[in-house]
């Protein structure tokens, strides 16, 4: 038999609104900070004084680290499994 969903109330669904902005707020605030944190580096430093071509691979590794760390807090925030098997 299936069981009938009850429907949030308008105060509900404005409470569930509210939280998911403030949670993607947090998550945009510590992207820059993971930004500005990768930019501080010396790699990043050092990238920015060498030709183009020889600064491609750190940049985009500092690009990766900082990315990793905003999708880190993603899965934390919103409560998503990091995949790792239960310990029995």
């Amino acid at each position: 038999m299936a069981r009938r969903r009850r429907n949030k109330s308008r105060s509900q669904k404005l409470a569930d609104l509210a939280a998911g902005y403030l949670k993607l707020q947090a998550v945009k605030k510590t992207a820059k900070g993971a930004k500005k944190a990768a930019k501080g580096t010396a790699a990043y430093q050092v990238a920015k004084r060498t030709p183009v071509v020889k600064r491609i691979p750190i940049v985009a590794a500092a690009v990766a680290g900082a990315t990793g760390v905003a999708v880190v807090v993603t899965k934390k925030l919103r409560g998503g499994q990091d995949g790792a098997p239960a310990a029995a």
